[in-house]
């Protein structure tokens, strides 16, 4: 029983010792491979923020309408809608 332990052990920190060292080296590579393409990839970054920027403004804008309508559609039958 004593050995258990100790086996458990030693197999779980080769396989978390094995994990990190194949964590590590995928991100030293993946950073090596981004840092010719980094230059490519800002103009895309930008476009691509510009894009949700446009998203988010027709969000908005669309919020914007619908309780415009919302507040229309209830002061129309006779309810009355009064902030204080």
């Amino acid at each position: 029983m004593d050995w258990v332990p100790l086996v458990l052990v030693t197999f779980k920190l080769l396989v978390f010792g094995t994990g990190m060292f194949y964590a590590i080296k995928w991100h030293y590579d993946k950073e090596k491979e981004e840092s010719g393409k980094q230059t490519a990839q800002r103009s895309e970054k930008r476009a691509l923020l510009r894009a949700r920027g446009n998203v988010a403004a027709a969000l908005v804008l669309s919020l914007l309408v619908l309780a415009l309508a919302a507040l229309v559609l209830v002061g129309t039958p006779g309810l009355e809608l009064t902030f204080p």
